[in-house]
């Protein structure tokens, strides 16, 4: 079984990765309200059209050092889905990977801000706030939980990195919050008054809807694939790749 990586490597890797994703969120955003001034829905296309593929490429290129979470909902599944096994992430790297990634969202704001010749931190006075809006950030969430660790636990982490980037891409458009599913991410999208931003008063709505949707998804992990295979070893990362967990489970053997 491969070591993991040192946990300041992995902290690093998770603070860089939500870092680059929120850039991504934020700028694209700035750009696309540039470019189609006036037409939202073209705003949300090319935002959404970069936050898919910037995700996917994100997962590729860490996965290997930290699991590639970049969401603070991912790393609290991973670890209590493995608590008993003790093959998810451990309560203390839990808590590092939270603040790692929260840090994360926050910096990958203000970057973006700078990027544009706006303030470092501006505060979203976007408000998104409602039962309907709710909802969808719940739908969103406990749709991402599912994709992640029934890819896992069916030996197919190999597909994450597409799945993932393409869920996330849809959802933008099938959900009524525009699937944030991510408090890292909907905290750094506070600090930015652009297309993308979301008012500070309505973060906690959405916080409380992204863990609401963690159940969901976990629940419906459980319905769908009650146990992990014998010959699949439960994601310690949960973007591992297929080769690897197919090596793992024939060493386990």
């Amino acid at each position: 079984m491969s070591v993991r990586p040192a946990l300041a490597r992995r902290l690093f890797a998770e603070y860089l990765g939500t870092a680059l994703l929120v850039t991504t969120v934020v700028g694209s955003g700035v750009t696309a309200a540039r470019l189609s001034p006036g037409d939202v829905g073209v705003q949300l296309l090319e935002n959404s059209v970069a936050t898919m593929l910037a995700l996917a490429v994100l997962i590729v290129v860490l996965a290997p050092v930290s699991g590639a979470h970049f969401n603070p909902v991912v790393s609290l599944a991973d670890w209590w889905l493995g608590r008993r096994s003790r093959n998810g992430i451990s309560i203390r790297d839990l808590g590092g990977y939270a603040v790692a990634q929260c840090a994360g969202g926050i910096s990958g704001a203000v970057l973006a801000n700078l990027m544009f010749d706006l303030s470092a931190v501006e505060w979203s006075a976007r408000e998104r706030t409602g039962t309907g809006v709710w909802l969808g950030e719940v739908v969103a969430t406990a749709g991402l939980v599912l994709v992640i660790f029934a890819l896992g636990r069916t030996g197919r982490g190999g597909v994450v990195p597409l799945a993932v980037g393409g869920y996330i891409g849809a959802a933008y458009w099938f959900t009524s919050s525009t699937s944030f599913a991510n408090p890292a991410v909907t905290l750094g999208r506070a600090f930015s008054d652009t297309f993308a931003g979301i008012a500070p008063a309505s973060v906690p709505g959405f916080v409380t809807a992204q863990l609401v949707g963690l159940v969901v998804g976990m629940a419906a992990l459980a319905a769908l694939h009650p146990a992990v295979p014998t010959h699949v070893v439960a994601a310690r990362q949960p973007y591992r790749s297929a080769v690897e967990s197919a090596a793992a489970g024939r060493a386990e053997s």
